[in-house]
């Protein structure tokens, strides 16, 4: 009995993932997301606002599992997401920065793909609250993906793709009280290395997600 209650209890603490042997390109399931409910949109667009101050603790995988699907899940059957792209190229990725490794968001299959178990958090960001906060969201183009677009265009358009992704995280964080901030100051290059990122795939900003710090 002792036993069980043990597991019961290290189960609620830590996730799912982190009690398991992932190895880098294997998948976890995330919960599925809650899609209803909410603050209103107007509230939300009211309180909306940039965060540089976050504390450590962890966000929750049902939490992140939202998060994730607001900013560019699959919201139709049609395969189409809740943020629009470009003649529906969809070549933004999401790779979610945390202390336990930089994970790819797998939107179709809402699931997060292992890239590395290496604490990127320096490298999304040169300022140190990014090194601390406990989830760092790093937006990648795949230029690949937009050969119906002169090359000349495709970062005008990837730029536009990616503003709609990070206002659905602001949006989203206005409404359930977790704070951010989208910034353009990281290690691109670092980066780009890190994650095994080919050619045409280029960093483009990152956005901190949080709890905001205690007043």
């Amino acid at each position: 009995m002792r036993h069980t209650l043990i597991l019961v209890l290290l189960a609620l603490v830590f996730p799912l993932h982190a009690a398991l042997a992932i190895e880098p390109g294997e998948a976890v399931a995330l919960p599925p997301a809650v899609t209803s409910g909410g603050m209103p949109l107007m509230e939300a667009l009211a309180t909306r606002l940039s965060s540089r101050e976050f504390r450590e603790d962890p966000i929750p995988d049902q939490l992140l599992s939202d998060l994730l699907w607001a900013a560019w899940g699959v919201s139709r059957a049609d395969g189409h997401r809740t943020a629009p792209s470009a003649m529906n190229n969809q070549e933004i990725d999401i790779y979610v920065v945390r202390a336990d490794g930089a994970w790819r968001y797998d939107a179709t299959a809402h699931a997060l793909v292992l890239v590395t178990t290496q604490d990127l958090r320096r490298d999304a960001g040169m300022q140190p609250f990014v090194w601390k906060a406990p989830v760092n969201l790093v937006y990648v183009a795949d230029y690949g993906r937009m050969k119906n677009l002169p090359p000349g265009q495709r970062e005008h358009y990837a730029s536009a793709d990616l503003g709609f992704i990070g206002q659905n995280v602001y949006l989203f964080c206005a409404s359930t009280g977790l704070a951010t901030v989208i910034r353009g100051l990281l290690n691109r290059d670092a980066m780009k290395g890190k994650l095994g990122l080919a050619d045409d795939q280029h960093v483009l900003l990152s956005q901190t997600v949080g709890w905001p710090a205690a007043e």
